[in-house]
């Protein structure tokens, strides 16, 4: 009973922070903010508030947990008494790694990947992986993703039958560290 009662108060806690978080996005889109297709926000992201009308988001992008996308810079204040606002674009097909700061003025551009904890403070071209504080180039999206698809076996590729989002086994929980052991990574629809 106690193990049924904590499953469920995960799965609606998880359900009103999802709620929350389009109620967010609902409320900033009436303010100007631009959100495409398919846009994935994880917990904790902050989207400028203030100035939301300068952030344009493309399809396809996924912010992880506690990304922030930043549109003003409020240092000035105490010397001009003004603050700095800058237009924030983010491409198409984008993921954007945990803890992420993309700066105020910043343009990704299309098919990019910033890895956890950047700092994103200039432009970034189409086709990249950035990552780094501040953020800096690796290589090419399709260099990585060649990369990773070359790790991929039928050993450590699994569906989503694996997915805490479907209650997962405790088997399968533990099939899957072990083949993330054995290969260095496991990959997970």
């Amino acid at each position: 009973m106690k193990k049924q009662l904590v499953k469920w108060s995960q799965s609606v806690l998880k359900r009103l922070l999802n709620m929350d978080q389009k109620h967010v996005i609902e409320h900033l889109k009436k303010k100007g903010l631009t959100v495409g297709n398919n846009f994935h926000m994880q917990e904790g992201c902050i989207i400028d508030g203030a100035h939301s009308n300068h952030i344009v988001i493309g399809n396809d992008v996924s912010l992880a947990p506690n990304v922030h996308i930043l549109a003003h810079d409020a240092s000035t204040w105490w010397f001009l008494e003004h603050t700095r606002i800058m237009n924030t674009t983010i491409g198409n097909k984008v993921f954007i790694g945990a803890g992420s700061i993309i700066m105020p003025g910043v343009t990704i551009g299309n098919e990019v990947i910033i890895g956890a904890g950047s700092v994103v403070t200039k432009n970034v071209p189409d086709n990249c992986v950035y990552a780094g504080n501040p953020a800096k180039f690796l290589m090419h999206t399709n260099e990585y993703i060649d990369r990773e698809r070359a790790k991929m076996n039928a050993e450590n590729t699994f569906d989503e039958s694996y997915s805490e989002s479907q209650n997962v086994s405790t088997e399968k929980k533990e099939h899957l560290k072990k083949m993330a052991a054995k290969y260095g990574a496991a990959f997970l629809k």
